[in-house]
């Protein structure tokens, strides 16, 4: 009785090989598609490579509290503090992360670095595109998570201002 059972549960499954092997094929349009996305689409959630953000002056939101590499599972950020100097402003708070470093050798995307975050310095983008054949260009840099500087709205200031300025 097994035997026929087997038997029948082979022939089902191959019927339904045999009927997708004639419908025609569907394929996303990844590698070839338009745009920097080249055809991939995204859920908001998605969890692609961090980036370091910036505030409306420019400056940078890292503090360098440390919460993030303290929640961090797999210990794979990397900070160390610096003073900032009337002279030398990179953030708006006394310290700012002189080095920053992530390891994605090690990051499993867990985002708990985004949660512990005060500021929001950190988060996720959408970039995907990390594979490497040298894992030591897996270790990203601050340098290379820094949102980069956007063009500041001009200063609108009042009439007097504006006549100082030319006088």
């Amino acid at each position: 009785m097994s035997i026929v059972s087997n038997v029948a549960a082979i022939a089902k499954g191959m019927s339904i090989t045999f009927k997708e092997m004639l419908q025609p094929t569907e394929v996303e349009n990844y590698p070839d598609g338009p745009g920097p996305m080249r055809g991939a689409q995204f859920q908001e959630r998605f969890r692609g490579k961090h980036q370091l953000q910036r505030d409306e002056n420019g400056l940078e939101k890292c503090v360098a509290c440390f919460l993030c590499a303290a929640a961090c599972p797999s210990n794979c950020i990397f900070i160390e503090a610096a003073d900032n100097t009337e002279q030398k402003r990179i953030s708006s708070s006394e310290r700012y992360a002189k080095v920053y470093n992530i390891d994605y050798n090690r990051c499993i995307f867990c985002g708990y670095c985004v949660e512990a975050c005060p500021t929001d310095a950190i988060t996720h983008g959408h970039g995907f595109e990390l594979a490497s054949l040298n894992a030591t260009s897996l270790v990203m840099r601050k340098e290379d998570l820094l949102v980069p500087m956007q063009a500041l709205p001009a200063h609108t200031g009042s009439a007097e201002e504006k006549s100082e300025v030319l006088a």
